[in-house]
This record gives structure tokens, C-alpha cells and sequence, in this order.
């Protein structure tokens, strides 16, 4: 019988790769600490992180960065000779 941190990493890389074929603007790895965070906030928070939670909380995640992104794209930051 897998142990309990087996069976959250086997969900959190399911619900990783569902939500990186979802949100292909995002590399994997960030799709992955979106996921991995949304679970460790539920835990602290003392809520339930059942896999559906989890994905439904990164998927709104996910969606207000890609809609914070103004129309004409990301300005880059100013260096510092400005």
C-alpha cells in the first residue's frame, strides 16, 4: 500500500500534467508549484485539498495571471540604467 505522501504526489502530477495541457502559456514546472502551493495553503488553512478542490483552486490560479496580462503583452522591467 502506497504511503499518503506517495498518493498526493501521484495526484498533484496528475492534476499538474491536466492543467498543463489546459494552460500551455505556462511551463510545467510553474503549473506544478501552483498546484503544489494551492495544496499547501488548503493545508494550512485546515481545509480539505481533495484533488478536485486543489484543481478547481490553481485553475482560478492560473486563469486571473493569464487575465492580469494586458492586451499588449508584459512590459519588461527597466534595468537599472532605466
Amino acid at each position: 500500500m502506497p504511503a499518503l505522501a506517495d498518493h498526493r504526489r501521484e495526484t498533484r502530477d496528475a492534476l499538474t500534467q491536466r492543467l498543463s495541457d489546459e494552460f500551455t502559456t505556462f511551463p510545467r514546472d510553474a503549473v506544478h508549484r501552483c498546484v503544489a502551493d494551492v495544496q499547501a495553503c488548503m493545508a494550512h488553512l485546515g481545509l480539505e485539498a481533495t484533488p478536485a478542490r486543489v484543481e478547481r483552486m490553481a485553475r482560478e490560479q492560473l486563469t486571473g495571471i493569464l487575465k492580469s496580462e494586458p492586451p499588449s503583452g508584459r512590459v519588461p522591467a527597466a534595468g537599472p540604467d532605466g
